[in-house]
């Protein structure tokens, strides 16, 4: 099952959960330290909240796109550079408490996408190796037409 992903900055990551869990009928699928994703089944959705600095606004992070296997971002990395997209690929990235295979893109307005698998749980917020290692997918990098995500520095925000 494919389904969209909606990460977000939020200042009060408990008070946002609470919201989400009345607006959507479910708890979180995961909670860490900082962070929780829900997995809503209706709408297909995958929502991600980051915690950002007390006061701030809720702001978009990132968005996404959560497949089923490596093989269907393999292709969606195949369609985006055939359609002269610049990719940024990250595989067996540990990134917001799991494991995953990845490839970004940027939109006209500069919102970065995601098209990801979570391949395992991991125990550890992780940190992108392919991104300086400051913070688990966020930074900015483009090189050798690639382009990764310019997204938040405060930590991660990966759909896991």
């Amino acid at each position: 099952m494919s389904r969209a992903q909606l990460a977000l900055n939020v200042a009060d990551l408990e008070a946002s959960v609470a919201f989400y869990s009345k607006l959507f009928g479910v708890e979180p699928a995961k909670r860490r330290p900082g962070y929780a994703n829900f997995a809503i089944t209706t709408p297909p959705l995958k929502l991600v909240l980051i915690e950002g600095e007390p006061g701030q606004e809720t702001r978009l992070d990132h968005l996404g796109v959560e497949v089923d296997t490596t093989e269907e971002v393999t292709a969606a990395t195949t369609r985006l550079k055939d359609a002269g997209l610049a990719t940024f690929e990250e595989n067996d990235t540990s990134c917001c408490y799991a494991l995953q295979d990845k490839v970004w893109v940027h939109g006209p307005g500069k919102e970065p996408w995601e098209v990801y698998v979570v391949k395992a749980d991991a125990d550890q917020l992780g940190k992108s190796p392919a991104l300086g290692g400051d913070a688990c997918c966020s930074g900015q990098n483009e090189s050798a037409g690639t382009a990764a995500p310019a997204t938040a520095a405060t930590g991660c925000a990966c759909g896991s």
